[in-house]
């Protein structure tokens, strides 16, 4: 495993995230967009591939860059489809994702890593319900998020629609995500697959956190 160098962090308003889908760079551009007074630099990046070493391999690159802080969002049914799919034998994906995260945490003053178990959606959700029902797949929970967002899509024309996007659709009830969220608890490595979103922790990161109190 690639050790990170230890960096100190930089005074500029600058932050990257690391993402694993279209779906999450579109959200945090309509933040960037709808958010007029945040003076921040927000950079969305997706890994060429989206494994979890080459999201990590990113995430280390990029803390080595100009950037006050670098954000990691993982869309944690990836990392339990790539444990199904890892032969008999071979290390535990779950176990990977985790010495990753100690990894960074130790070494890194200006990351930030949130786990959504299963997905993005799911944040979608908590703006609407309190939910803590744990589902395997992201496919159950835009049904779910469907009985809010009736012609809700997985694609650039709806979330990014001139006022109708999808940061505006959900804005109004961002506190009481935040709420929900926190609620649900940290990520645990105890127990790693149960109803996760950790989302609420960029709303309060020391960037961002003074427009949204």
């Amino acid at each position: 495993m690639r050790k990170p160098k230890k960096i100190i962090s930089k005074s500029n308003p600058s932050i990257a995230i690391v993402v694993d889908g279209e779906t999450e760079v579109w959200y945090l551009q309509m933040l960037k967009r709808n958010e007029r007074d945040i003076r921040v630099s927000i950079k969305p990046e997706i890994p060429n591939k989206k494994s979890l070493k080459e999201q990590y391999n990113l995430v280390c690159d990029l803390l080595n860059r100009e950037y006050s802080k670098v954000i990691w969002i993982i869309d944690f049914d990836t990392v339990i489809k790539e444990e199904k799919e890892t032969p008999k034998g071979k290390k535990s994906t779950i176990k990977t994702f985790n010495e990753y995260r100690k990894e960074l945490i130790d070494n890194f003053s200006n990351i930030l890593i949130i786990v959504n178990n299963p997905c993005l959606e799911y944040w979608f959700l908590l703006h609407f319900e309190p939910t803590t029902k744990r589902s395997n797949s992201c496919s159950s929970i835009e049904v779910q998020l469907k009985k809010y967002l009736k012609n809700y899509q997985k694609t650039q024309k709806y979330f990014t629609k001139q006022n109708d996007d999808i940061y505006l659709k959900l804005k109004s009830k961002l506190k009481a995500a935040m709420q929900n969220s926190q609620a649900l608890g940290t990520y645990d490595n105890n127990n790693p697959t149960k109803a996760m979103c950790e989302m609420e922790l960029l709303f309060q990161s020391d960037e961002l956190k003074k427009h949204f109190e």
